[in-house]
């Protein structure tokens, strides 16, 4: 693989992290599900800590961000478990 890969996966992973929390979060303007809402803002924290790895690895190689990525994926586990829970408890 060439140094060319890595960077095309990184950028389809912001993408992608980012087209899923967008298009959950329309999809909770519209039905007004709060699991709609957890999982949407569990997304966004996701995109944040795919954001934190692009400019990690490509945009400033020489700071190192694993602090702030690993704040972002543990924010991202902790809002989609609580929306969980929350939503279990809720639906009972």
């Amino acid at each position: 693989m060439t140094a060319f890969a890595p960077t095309v996966v990184y950028l389809l992973c912001l993408a992608s992290s980012l087209l899923c929390a967008a298009l959950l979060a329309r999809s909770y303007l519209r039905a007004r599900s709060r699991l709609l809402l957890w999982v949407a803002l569990g997304f966004g924290a996701l995109a944040l800590n795919n954001l934190f790895l692009v400019v990690d690895v490509l945009v400033l190689p020489g700071v190192n961000f694993w602090i702030a990525r690993q704040l972002a994926a543990a924010a991202s586990i902790l809002i989609l478990l609580y929306g969980f829970i929350w939503e279990a408890r809720d639906g009972r």
